[in-house]
């Protein structure tokens, strides 16, 4: 049974840090390249990190330098280390397959403000 679980979201201060996971389910995420994404109130859902089969990684300009996505092989897990998180940062994540989409997941609200 394919399953995306993401956590870890929450309230935080500009300049704060998040860590969110992505607990996967029914595929090895390992096999595929994998990405987190967004989704801000009224906008469109945007890629914003993603981590291939051979650990490379690619980020959006915005968050270069700022946030770090990781995978543990083991865990069947992906994180996003989240810092000097910026209220434009506030938008549901979800994690998913870059390709070949499966369903989403419930995601997990980040709310940065002061």
């Amino acid at each position: 049974h394919v399953q995306l679980m993401e956590s870890g979201g929450g309230f935080v201060q500009p300049g704060g840090s998040l860590r969110l996971s992505c607990a996967v389910s029914g595929f090895a995420a390992v096999q595929y390249t994998m990405g987190w994404y967004r989704q801000a109130p009224g906008e469109q859902r945007e890629l914003v990190a993603r981590i291939m089969p051979d650990d490379t990684t690619n980020y959006l300009d915005f968050v270069k330098g700022r946030f770090t996505i990781a995978r543990d092989n083991a865990r069947n897990t992906m994180y996003l280390q989240m810092n000097s998180l910026k209220p434009e940062d506030t938008a549901v994540y979800y994690c998913n397959r870059v390709t070949a989409l499966v369903t989403w997941g419930q995601g997990t609200q980040v709310t940065v403000s002061s």
